[in-house]
């Protein structure tokens, strides 16, 4: 198991390590790291709060509201955020990403999820097709799985040659870097669920036919490689989790609790402030000019399958 060393990274066939090269300047290297370093909001540990659904629903509710704000702030600060989610197979991060973007505009907020790479794509720069998707001024992008596809399934199944392997292992703090020196501010996600937990998830995805197309037969293979899955991860900690960009685990065997919990973390690393507008005055509405409207039997409607138990007649 290689050293945990944010510097450190592997070594290629030249032998040249880029480690190296930070020890000309310590004083350099430590301002450097000052600078970009994320702003995150300093204060006392809130005290736990006890879940049950009544109160996830009051919580999320508020923090809804809440990542409105900070949407707001992004936008006419014209920030640059990028949210990356990994962890476990049925560890939680597609409900987390729903609960944090279903309030929001797509316009600003959007979701990145990207296939199996193309023959044409498996030719280019590893990150090259990741670079395409990360975000303008005023944007956030969330990635749903990501370039860690590289260090996680790849390594495992065997996807990726080891010089492959080794090489993004040595590339990835370097990018990750590169995107916080250019602005960009980088949060990374790792969901952590338990062997017993994943199986009842596993499980319910089965037995429950519009979920069934969340189990593929990579899914089923990363429960039967467990212990593969356990090692690839802890080794990609050792090299990424960096000062610059760290990991942040989410303890995701409750999925409510990981849910709120993500969230409020998402919060609480970008300071902002309310930006709510004033409230809104509807117009009054156009005055009748003379204009005939259409017959409604002209318009193809819907067939009304279901209908309200006080159905009323509206135009």
């Amino acid at each position: 198991m290689p050293k945990k060393d944010e510097g450190k990274s592997v070594k290629g066939k030249s032998g040249h390590d880029p480690a190296a090269s930070t020890k000309k300047s310590d004083k350099v290297e430590a301002k450097l790291e000052s600078e970009i370093k994320p702003v995150v909001i300093s204060g006392p540990v809130e005290k736990s709060i006890l879940i049950d659904n009544h109160t996830y629903s009051m919580e999320l509710r508020r923090l809804q509201v809440e990542l409105v704000k900070l949407q707001e702030w992004v936008r006419v600060k014209s920030l640059k955020v990028v949210v990356i989610f990994e962890g476990r197979d049925a560890a939680g991060k597609g409900g987390v990403i729903k609960r944090i973007t279903e309030s929001l505009n797509p316009r600003v907020c959007r979701v990145v999820a990207l296939p199996v790479a193309t023959e044409r794509e498996k030719t280019q720069w590893y990150f090259q097709r990741y670079v395409a998707h990360l975000p303008a001024a005023g944007e956030i992008v969330l990635f749903d799985r990501s370039w860690y596809n590289r260090a996680g399934v790849e390594r495992v199944m065997g996807f990726c040659t080891e010089a492959e392997y080794s090489e993004f292992l040595r590339s990835v703090p370097e990018f990750e870097r590169m995107l916080v020196r250019s602005g960009i501010i980088l949060i990374k996600y790792w969901f952590s669920v338990s062997d017993k937990e994943q199986e009842l998830r596993f499980q319910a995805r089965i037995a429950d036919p519009t979920k069934r197309w969340k189990l593929s037969p990579m899914d089923l293979q990363s429960r039967a490689l467990w212990v593969e899955y356990s090692r690839a991860k802890d080794e990609m900690f050792c090299f990424t989790d960096i000062k610059q960009a760290p990991w942040y685990v989410v303890n995701a065997d409750d999925k409510l609790c990981a849910r709120l919990n993500c969230m409020h973390h998402l919060l609480s690393m970008i300071p902002y402030e309310d930006l709510t507008p004033e409230p809104i005055a509807l117009p009054p509405r156009q005055k009748e000019t003379g204009y005939i409207r259409p017959p409604m039997t002209d318009q193809t409607f819907v067939p009304e399958v279901y209908k309200p138990l006080d159905s009323s007649e509206d135009d």
